[in-house]
């Protein structure tokens, strides 16, 4: 993505005082990751891995007023909160660019489950990444004979697991060296591989990908299996019991899995009670352990089926 569209997508949600600060910050929006705005509390980022208050020629910072908070939601709305009550049942708002705008406030409850948010206090924009290129040399290590081998991706937060998923998705669907263009199946239940904006994706997920936008995990797999009939399925974070049974059933119709989850290595994904049984069964062939320790995104071991070490970083 151009810099400059990046940065005009940003300050285009953002209250016109809050992006008078950023603009005056000379900021490199392709290290900006998050701007946080809490009523009545100083306006933070996070750039370059680093949390910073803002202005930063001020000890205590901006204090975001309820004003600003409500600027921003307009402005993210196009001035028409109702419109995107879907959106709001989920906690965020996707914007153009992929960029994702979560909010908090009060939450309105409907039969016990959660229909609106109102009276918004915090906001926080992630601004949307994508590395083309960073999934480069994990591909042969995921692939085998021209064909996907089924991955799992274990990776701590902020370890950019999200962005390496969704390269890996567009080297499939298009394929290369490693492996034959294949038709992928994403089930993008917060909006974050694709960054879907009005249904179409703003990130590049390959020419032959079908993303399945908002609907939850476990849901998503089933429908892709019946609907598409997907050569790959690829889904972030699978973590509830619903979806390890999902996963399952796709890779018993035929589909190879691209998943991930958050953990520190193989001994805590093996740990988990229904995931650990999966890996016990060596239906994964290829387990990715993500790190930071240099830069997010970094390949620190990658393991086969069963459990022998291919890589080390």
């Amino acid at each position: 993505m151009n810099k400059d569209r990046k940065k005009q997508e940003i300050l285009g949600v953002t209250a016109k005082s809050v992006g008078r600060i950023l603009e005056e910050e000379n900021l490199d929006f392709e290290k900006l990751q998050e701007i946080r705005m809490r009523a009545e509390k100083p306006l933070m980022i996070v750039y370059d891995n680093r949390e910073m208050i803002l202005p930063s020629t001020s000890t205590s910072g901006h204090l975001v007023t309820k004003e600003e908070i409500r600027e921003t939601l307009d402005y993210v709305s196009q001035y028409s909160l109702y419109a995107y009550e879907q959106e709001m049942r989920q906690g965020f708002i996707t914007i153009e660019g992929g960029h994702r705008v979560g909010v908090i406030g009060k939450v309105i409850l409907e039969k016990n489950e959660v229909k609106n948010m109102q009276y918004i206090s915090s906001i926080n924009i992630r601004v949307a990444h994508q590395i083309l290129g960073c999934a480069d040399s994990l591909m042969k290590y995921i692939t085998k004979n021209m064909k996907v081998c089924h991955t799992l991706i274990i990776s701590p937060p902020r370890c950019g697991k999200t962005t390496m998923i969704r390269d890996i998705i567009r080297q499939i669907s298009d394929g290369n060296r490693y492996v034959k263009g294949c038709t992928v199946g994403v089930v993008d239940e917060r909006s974050e591989l694709g960054g879907c904006y009005l249904g179409v994706a703003q990130n590049q997920l390959g020419m032959r990908t079908d993303v399945l936008d908002c609907c939850p995990k476990a849901q998503g797999m089933i429908m892709l299996v019946r609907s598409m009939a997907p050569q790959v399925i690829a889904v972030d974070e699978i973590g509830t019991t619903e979806d390890i049974h999902a996963v399952e059933y796709a890779m018993q119709c035929g589909c190879r899995m691209i998943a991930s989850i958050h953990g520190s290595g193989m001994d805590e994904a093996a740990a988990k009670p229904v995931l650990g049984e999966l890996i016990r069964k060596k239906r994964f062939e290829r387990y990715v352990i993500l790190g930071n320790q240099n830069h997010p995104g970094e390949i620190r071991e990658i393991y086969d089926e069963r459990g022998s070490l291919l890589y080390s970083g």
